[in-house]
């Protein structure tokens, strides 16, 4: 596996993607050899600590790897050892499959929501929105193709440079409209999971005192699991809604809505 994916991972950080060769090695680095060995600010609150593991057939005693795999220990928030295909023997990738699946997640559940709520309000299925006369469309199709291949290109890239190098985003330059990077800087110190008044502006996973963000590491903990489960079913969602498509149905025309 190491001799498969070593050149992969080089590929995946080059100096072309990282945003510079001082980032190519970050991959697999401790969060303490990101800032340079300096102590972790108290903000900072890393849990080290694995969860008990937990199997997604706990009836099952044998199996092996098929239903206990080795490579996973049970310390990331959904892990109930479910990996048939073995994408995570490898930590560095791994790391990467686990930033995919909450990111892939998100928009799922994102889409979800938008799906139910636009076929309720316009009576118009999901996929044939974009194309109906009535939709609300002031701009053209090329212009607002190019907006958002604009704007996500230029968020998606700062993810990916952050992924590799963590909290190198909250800075002025990479905020331009921005008076303070405080805003975007990583309050848990876990990748994903930034907190903060501008990414948990409820305070759903912390506490404001003062004005200052003090994220609850119990809080985020429970959460994080209940995400990720909620991330889950939402791409299931999806890809059903996709074979519903393919043969004209909507959800709402499946629940009889």
């Amino acid at each position: 596996m190491a001799t498969t994916s070593a050149p992969v991972l080089n590929g995946l950080s080059s100096s072309f993607l990282t945003g510079g060769k001082k980032n190519q090695a970050l991959l697999g680095a401790p969060l303490a050899a990101r800032v340079g060995g300096a102590a972790i600010p108290k903000r900072f609150i890393v849990v080290a600590a694995a969860a008990a593991k937990k199997s997604w057939l706990p009836g099952v005693r044998a199996g092996g790897n098929l239903v206990d795999p080795e490579w996973l220990d049970g310390s990331l928030p959904g892990d109930y050892g479910f990996d048939p295909l073995g994408l995570g023997k490898d930590p560095a990738f791994l790391k990467w499959y686990r930033e995919a699946e909450l990111i892939h997640g998100r928009w799922a559940m994102t889409a979800v929501v938008g799906i139910f709520v636009g076929q309720a309000w316009s009576g118009i299925p999901w996929f044939e929105a974009g194309a109906d006369p009535g939709a609300i469309a002031p701009f053209s199709f090329g212009s607002l193709l190019g907006t958002q291949l604009l704007l996500m290109g230029w968020v998606e890239s700062k993810r990916w440079v952050d992924f590799f190098d963590p909290d190198s985003q909250s800075v002025e330059w990479a905020t331009p409209w921005s008076k303070t990077a405080e805003n975007f800087a990583n309050f848990t110190g876990e990748q994903g999971y930034p907190g903060g008044k501008f990414f948990d502006p409820l305070s759903l996973a912390g506490t404001l005192k003062d004005g200052v963000y003090i994220p609850d590491t119990e809080k985020l903990e429970r959460l994080k699991v209940a995400e990720i489960k909620h991330a889950r079913l939402a791409m299931l969602a999806m890809l059903i809604f996709y074979f519903e498509a393919g043969q004209g149905k909507t959800p709402l025309g499946a629940l009889g809505l």
